[in-house]
């Protein structure tokens, strides 16, 4: 019978197969790394883009704060300015305030009344006397509330006092200045009409 030895062959086989394995696997390295070095590349690319676009978006958000801070500070000056100019056109308009509101308490002034104060504080109005009644306060009252330059009247307190030897009510009331609705476009108040008449007597 006759042998033969296949050893030799089948080991040529096998390195062969080995061969070409590691040929394959050395060129899918070789892609691998290619691959690879390409996405990096991509990636290293579009990192530095993203850092160009954050530069340049801080930069803007930076010029964008100075406009900021630039427009706060004019903001404020104008607000300084415009509260400056109202303090100044008040003080102008309330110049002749006082001349007013002694003509109007003039007018108001019922027969046998007589001022001995008066104070003021804004448009708040604080006066004290002597009535020969309470019907005189009464009457002093209603002509206040009658006048287009005053108005609120409260009576605060009225008691009996004894003055030169003479009985008399001693009073104190308060009333306001209507400084809005009596503006005459100057800045100073209506004088009362003329021609309405205050209440004399009660």
């Amino acid at each position: 019978m006759m042998r033969i030895n296949l050893l030799p062959h089948r080991e040529e086989k096998r390195k062969q197969r080995q061969k070409q394995f590691g040929i394959l696997a050395g060129i899918t390295a070789a892609v691998g790394l290619v691959v690879a070095g390409f996405l990096w590349f991509a990636f290293d690319s579009q990192i530095e883009n993203q850092k160009g676009r954050n530069k340049y978006l801080n930069d803007e958000i930076s010029k964008l704060d100075k406009q900021i801070d630039e427009i706060k500070k004019i903001r404020e000056e104008t607000a300084s300015l415009l509260a400056k100019k109202q303090v100044v056109e008040g003080l102008q308009s309330n110049r002749s305030e006082p001349v007013y509101l002694l003509d109007q308490l003039l007018r108001q002034l019922p027969e046998g009344l007589y001022l001995k104060s008066i104070r003021q504080t804004g448009v708040k109005i604080n006066v004290t006397g002597y009535a020969q009644s309470n019907a005189r306060v009464s009457a002093f009252m209603r002509n206040i509330e009658a006048s287009p330059y005053l108005e609120n009247p409260n009576l605060l307190e009225i008691k009996a006092v004894t003055v030169n030897s003479q009985r008399a009510n001693e009073f104190s009331l308060d009333f306001a200045i209507k400084r809005a609705k009596a503006d005459d476009g100057r800045g100073s108040p209506r004088k009362a009409d003329p021609a309405k008449p205050a209440e004399k007597k009660a």
